[in-house]
């Protein structure tokens, strides 16, 4: 079986299992969105979308976010961790959006990779899920399972995994697939206790690689 064959079934059944799968931040803006991610780096997205709720209520827009204080930012992100660098980041990005963007999130890629504190997978995320554009986020779900599944061999670095995946995934499906990776991830192919290879969907065709 190719790794094109295999992805293809992979990607059916995960449909079958989760159909609804989709992020798991909290956002009804774009740039909300933007500031999830950011603050979801070594954190749930549970505690993540209770924080960023006591950061809206304070600063509701880009604008207030903008001209906040970063001292005052921090003081409510902290819970999520690595508070000061993420208050800075966030606090910078508002900015350039206020100031260059007027307020909108930027719909080209690079633009993205540009903003402090977004890297691939931010970026990805953002044009997948906001902009319905082909995206790819290799998050630690996605890696750990495409390289157990035999998508990948072996390969850990996020952007070589990405442009692995980008290789057998239909571009169309690159950011549903992604989301039902970290559904799957979480409730049966899991990495802090062994998987429950007993009930996964795709355990006949997994490789069952780097567990």
């Amino acid at each position: 079986m190719t790794k094109e064959e295999l992805a293809g079934i992979v990607i059916g059944r995960l449909k079958e299992e989760y159909p609804d799968a989709d992020c798991t931040l909290d956002y009804d803006q774009a740039w909300k969105l933007l500031v999830s991610v950011r603050l979801a780096a070594q954190c749930t997205d549970a505690r993540v979308n209770v924080v960023v709720e006591r950061l809206y209520e304070k600063f509701p827009d880009v604008e207030a976010l903008a001209e906040a204080d970063v001292n005052e930012i921090e003081a409510i992100v902290r819970p999520c961790g690595l508070g000061r660098s993420k208050a800075r980041d966030i606090s910078a990005c508002m900015k350039i959006l206020k100031e260059k963007y007027g307020g909108r999130v930027p719909e080209d890629f690079k633009e993205l990779l540009a903003l402090p504190g977004v890297g691939r997978k931010s970026a990805n995320l953002i044009m997948g899920d906001v902009f319905g554009k082909p995206a790819i986020v290799t998050d630690t779900h996605c890696i750990r399972l495409v390289n157990r599944i035999g998508l990948v061999d072996g390969v850990k670095e996020p952007k070589k995994v990405e442009m692995a995946l980008w290789e057998i995934i239909p571009p169309e499906e690159g950011s549903s697939f992604c989301h039902r990776l970290v559904y799957h991830g979480r409730e049966v192919c899991t990495a802090r206790t062994e998987p429950f290879c007993g009930r996964c969907c795709l355990a006949d065709v997994c490789g069952k690689k780097g567990i």
